[in-house]
């Protein structure tokens, strides 16, 4: 679903039922409206008008990655050579079940990817399949030593609770 961002309108109690929603995605629709003051039902007539408008895209679950075999963490630049648009170089990364996330950045790489093995020595496998891609040109790799958090939910609200 394609919207345009600029017209999304977000009042304060769409703001706490995202933040709520993102802080825990399984949290029952009555609960919400506790905390919101609404009905269950408002509740969800929002949430299904927000996920309509394409401001809640999915639900998903975050998985603790260690736990299911992937503790080693790299973020890949990645450059291309000038003779593929980066538009097409995408799709080909989005196909390598390694690259967990890609952004397309600013200055002198036009990717950061993020990349999750087993172990650091089946990141080479990744990066050949990487450079394998045509118009990739190279890429640079930085190590994770350790997680400090990641997956923060989203605290929409006023901008002192989100500055804090």
């Amino acid at each position: 679903m394609s919207t345009n961002q600029e017209n999304i309108q977000i009042d304060t109690i769409d703001a706490g039922i995202i933040s709520a929603l993102s802080a825990d995605g399984r949290r029952s629709y009555a609960d919400i409206g506790t905390e919101v003051g609404l009905s269950t039902a408002a509740v969800h007539e929002r949430v299904k008008k927000l996920v309509e408008r394409g401001v809640i895209q999915r639900f998903s679950v975050q998985v603790d990655p260690e736990a299911v075999g992937l503790s080693f963490t790299a973020f890949v630049a990645i450059r291309n050579d000038g003779g593929a648009h980066c538009r097409d170089i995408a799709p080909r990364l989005r196909t390598i079940a390694a690259v967990q996330e890609l952004h397309s950045v600013a200055g002198e790489y036009d990717f950061l990817a993020k990349v999750r093995t087993p172990r650091a020595r089946d990141l080479e496998g990744v990066l050949a399949q990487i450079k394998a891609i045509p118009g990739v040109a190279r890429t640079t790799s930085t190590v994770v030593l350790n997680t400090v958090f990641e997956g923060q939910p989203l605290k929409l609200g006023t901008p002192a609770e989100a500055a804090a």
